[in-house]
């Protein structure tokens, strides 16, 4: 088979490039900049295009696929001449289902916590010796790839997100994917460049609900106001499956599942929204045949996906976290979330404004009151990304009014921010820094090492 990739360089791509390359196919692919660690990735393994750019001339009838990422444009030169060409043609998720149409298909959705539920099931699966292939938009510890495909494997665990398939398919990703199986861990609206209002954000879940086939099974989180009606519509021979928070407790920074039949399980993750993506995982594991037993021995010692509530640095006083949280739902749940876990500790949340979504100004209105749950609230922006983005000019005022929060620190240059946060009294305080950015390049390893040592 000899596949060619538009896009190569992209997370999920390179990753999918790398799980065929294992398949024994031939695998080629162009992009116009690829960035560590696809880079390296892909040329330990002799799959980096010789140079960067695109060329129609590496489009040819011998193809059996050409597979179009997300980093492409609808007029890219080599679409148009595959598309001249007759070949079959392919955005990635419609591409994971021809290679899993034999498998039973579990697809895990939701505006936050997929990655975590995601990464939490297949934990569970690996630690009790189950054969799977998967796809996770998150490197995980112990994993090597992001994407993994065989022949042999009966089920594939699938992280599917909403956004468009591809530049020529508006369609979201996780209808492609046909699932047996759904989860869907919450509706929280973001993206505002891709769903302009609430109504075509919801939209998008209802299809994929309705989407499974007789027999399917639904599982959701029914805390969620509007998952509770979506997930108890009606629909023929499909099983709805509603979850809420697992039973838990927290002593001494540490929280406990509590269980009737196996006392209280230890876990190395916290917070409420954790709690939720573990029962969600906890579903979906008994549905494809493990016991609670066998979920609760496993879980134990489950980390975390890369980015997400990851500890930086910490001693007996205090600690620092590091989130990929950027929308406002997933800041107003990773700030209780840390405020919860250490209530005696002072919780300095700072929150990068990094996205489209949180620097246009009709959307900034979303983050009222989201870091209320932080003793000190500090918010970075930089307006060079406002520019590059063609995002109107947005005052530091403006941000202020936006978060509801007349204390809220605005900063705009990092090195200002840094200063602020290592002037701090650290003793018996918790630093948590959120962005799905880097703070205009912020070393926040080494700003950890000396927080601790304050």
């Amino acid at each position: 088979m000899q596949v060619h990739f538009i896009a190569i360089g992209g997370s999920v791509m390179h990753n999918l490039a790398i799980a065929l390359h294992h398949k024994g196919y031939q695998v080629t692919g162009s992009d116009d900049e690829i960035y560590d660690p696809a880079l390296t990735r892909l040329q330990t393994l002799d799959l980096l295009p010789a140079e960067m750019g695109w060329f129609p001339e590496k489009i040819h009838a011998g193809l059996d696929a050409v597979i179009v990422g997300m980093h492409a444009r609808k007029d890219n030169p080599e679409l148009a001449r595959a598309t001249e060409l007759g070949l079959p043609l392919y955005s990635y998720p419609e591409y994971i289902l021809q290679q899993s149409l034999h498998k039973q298909r579990v697809v895990i959705a939701g505006s936050h916590g997929k990655t975590t539920i995601t990464s939490m099931i297949l934990h569970v699966l690996r630690f009790n010796n189950r054969v799977f292939d998967y796809l996770v938009g998150a490197q995980l510890e112990g994993f090597d790839t992001m994407v993994k495909l065989t022949d042999n494997a009966p089920v594939i665990v699938i992280e599917g997100d909403e956004y468009p398939a591809s530049p020529t398919d508006p369609n979201p990703k996780f209808l492609h994917y046909h699932p047996h199986i759904a989860l869907i861990s919450g509706i929280a609206w973001d993206h505002y460049n891709v769903f302009p209002t609430w109504e075509v954000y919801v939209e998008q879940f209802e299809k994929l609900a309705d989407s499974l086939p007789k027999s399917g099974v639904l599982i959701f989180d029914e805390t969620d106001d509007m998952l509770d009606v979506i997930g108890k519509n009606e629909r023929l021979d499909v099983r709805p499956v509603p979850y809420e928070a697992h039973p838990h407790k927290i002593n001494n920074g540490q929280t406990f599942l509590t269980t009737n039949d196996y006392g209280d399980v230890p876990l190395l993750v916290f917070g409420e929204h954790n709690m939720k993506n573990i029962s969600g995982a906890l579903a979906v594991c008994e549905e494809l045949g493990l016991t609670q037993a066998q979920f609760y021995r496993a879980i134990q010692n489950f980390k975390g996906a890369a980015n997400r509530m990851e500890t930086l640095a910490k001693n007996d006083k205090s600690a620092a976290f590091k989130d990929f949280a950027h929308a406002p739902s997933k800041v107003e749940a990773t700030t209780k979330a840390a405020k919860a876990q250490f209530p005696k500790r002072t919780l300095v949340a700072c929150v990068e404004l990094h996205t489209f979504s949180s620097l246009n100004k009709n959307f900034i209105g979303q983050y009222a009151h989201r870091l209320d749950g932080a003793d000190v609230a500090v918010v970075y922006y930089n307006p060079h990304t406002l520019a590059h983005k063609r995002l109107d000019a947005i005052e530091p005022s403006e941000v202020k009014a936006a978060f509801q929060r007349d204390d809220l620190q605005v900063f705009t240059e990092n090195e200002a921010l840094q200063q602020f946060l290592l002037e701090q009294k650290w003793a018996q305080s918790n630093l948590l820094m959120m962005s799905s950015g880097t703070f205009g390049g912020l070393n926040l390893k080494e700003l950890a090492g000396k927080i601790i040592k304050n």
